[in-house]
């Protein structure tokens, strides 16, 4: 059963104008649905917080950026 699979509750809430339409803004770019964009952003954050560190893309970025860039890390760190 996937996240798409379960029950959805709705909810009020407030945001900051500006916010609300990046998020719609987003949605449409994307050619998805506000809600869908909504829930995977509050499950993101729910899993960054929850777990105490980055995520794994974000991981494997600053892994791969190691890789690229050591030569100039270890200048930089002189």
């Amino acid at each position: 059963m996937g996240a798409n699979d379960l029950a959805k509750v709705k909810f009020a809430s407030q945001a900051d104008p500006k916010v609300l339409e990046g998020f719609k803004e987003l949605a449409r770019k994307e050619g998805r649905q506000f809600q869908a964009l909504l829930d995977e952003a509050m499950r993101d954050y729910l899993e960054r917080k929850q777990s105490g560190r980055a995520r794994k893309h974000v991981i494997a970025a600053y892994e791969e950026s190691l890789v690229k860039f050591d030569k100039l890390y270890a200048e930089l760190a002189k």
